[in-house]
């Protein structure tokens, strides 16, 4: 028994000396646990900075996508957005210009009245959609007008299918919307909505001069306005006019003559060459040029159509030279347009004793620049120039006898065969043979029938 004792009592010391130690690892344990603190305190410190550097990639999508939008990294996502953007934006302009063309066969639809429509829509495919009700409540049309533009809705499928074949007829067409759209008429109030071109249209980086006046000029107008033509077109000078008998021909034949460029703005459908006896004029200015016309094709040459096609051959020009000009002339129309415009006049003088001259005269007197040469003009645009006569008649050293009596009763009007035969003094027949030598020799020009006048140089 009392061994048993003595062996408990061993027992319960050991086991109070192990826990001690016990103590001692928990203790230990204890120590270590700040340690493990310490560390997930530093990973706590460490989770800012990783939070930073996230946000630092964060903060760096928006500059990327500017230097993306930018064009300097585009993904091709991007870039297919865009390419669809633009191939819509095209589109869109494609069915813009095919309602222009429907439009344009509206007769009483013109630049002014298709003004005061687009003043309430943003663009013309709103427009279109429109009824015409809505315009004649607006008071832009009347109750008629409104009827036809919803009944000509009807043919806007037949409008487009014409509008396709235009390229095939050699024919462009230039719209209010398009790059290729002149410069010059961009500032017109009445812009034209469009424009049917054969051949090309000025440009407008280079000096254009238009050169109208009488229909039923003189001999010495039309050789003036060819003079003026020829010389211009040698200076780098575009030169536009009407395509109209008598000084608008004579001004284009000039610039044929001088390997320039020239114009004609018509007052009927490009389709259309009026008058009927300048369609050889009408060919070569399409091909050194070009034909422009705002009207539809097929449109006739009313009367009421060539003053307001007059507003684009001055608008397509930096200047207006009128040669010959009655009092009342509708050259002068077309002068008051191009004041209106800003634009500067010359005139040619004439004698005051002929209606021809008229309006020329007065123009000068009313502060219009002179036209002595075509040196003023070319001297106005900067142009360097050789100065010389433009016209000049023939000397008559080298020509016989009867020539120089025959030569003296011409002029620079046309004069009969008859008239001829009786101031000379000579027979039919010596006059006849005289005439036709001095036209081979460059003396005499047959004007037509059995008139004739001196040919100018």
């Amino acid at each position: 028994m009392g061994k048993r004792q003595s062996q408990k009592q061993q027992g319960l010391e050991e086991k109070e000396e192990q826990r001690p130690q016990n103590r001692q690892g928990s203790e230990e344990k204890e120590e270590q646990r700040p340690q493990n603190r310490q560390g997930s305190e530093e990973k706590k410190e460490q989770r800012p900075q990783m939070q930073q550097r996230a946000g630092k990639k964060k903060e760096n999508l928006p500059m990327q996508r500017k230097a993306e939008e930018a064009g300097k990294c585009q993904p091709q996502v991007w870039q297919e957005a865009e390419k669809d953007n633009q191939a819509w934006q095209e589109a869109k302009r494609e069915k813009e210009r095919q309602v222009i063309y429907w439009l344009n066969q509206i007769p009483f639809l013109g630049p002014a009245t298709v003004g005061k429509m687009r003043n309430h829509v943003r663009d013309f495919l709103t427009l279109y959609n429109i009824e015409g009700t809505e315009w004649v409540s607006l008071g832009i049309l009347k109750e008629g007008e409104g009827a036809y533009v919803d009944q000509a809705k009807k043919d806007f499928r037949k409008s487009v299918d014409e509008y396709h074949s235009l390229e095939s007829r050699g024919i462009k067409f230039i719209t209010i919307l398009d790059r290729g759209y002149p410069q010059r008429l961009l500032s017109l109030p009445d812009a034209p909505l469009c424009l049917f071109v054969k051949g090309g249209l000025p440009k407008d980086d280079q000096p254009s001069a238009a050169i109208i006046g009488s229909r039923k000029a003189t001999r010495y107008g039309l050789e003036v306005a060819k003079c003026f033509g020829r010389e211009l077109a040698l200076g780098g000078v575009q030169v536009i006019s009407g395509l109209a008998s008598g000084i608008d021909g004579a001004g284009h034949m000039g610039a044929l003559e001088g390997g320039g460029f020239t114009y004609g703005i018509l007052g009927c459908g490009i389709n259309i060459c009026y008058p009927k006896e300048n369609w050889n004029l009408y060919r070569q200015v399409a091909e050194r040029g070009g034909m422009v016309s705002e009207y539809r094709l097929g449109e006739p040459p009313q009367a009421k159509n060539f003053p307001i096609r007059n507003r684009i051959i001055s608008g397509l020009s930096d200047v207006v030279l009128v040669v010959e000009a009655r009092e009342k002339s509708g050259s002068l129309i077309t002068v008051g347009i191009a004041l209106e415009q800003g634009k500067d006049i010359f005139a040619v003088p004439g004698r005051i004793t002929d209606p021809g001259s008229q309006g020329c005269n007065h123009l000068i007197r009313s502060g219009a620049l002179l036209a002595g040469s075509p040196g003023d003009i070319l001297e106005y645009f900067g142009v360097k120039f050789e100065k010389k006569l433009c016209l000049y008649e023939k000397s008559e050293k080298g020509l016989a006898k009867k020539e120089k009596m025959v030569y003296s009763c011409l002029d620079l009007q046309a004069k009969h065969l008859e008239d001829i035969v009786s101031q000379s003094g000579l027979s039919l027949s010596d006059c006849m043979m005289i005439l036709l030598d001095l036209e081979l020799k460059g003396y005499a020009e047959r004007m037509g029938g059995n008139y004739y006048g001196r040919k100018l140089s």
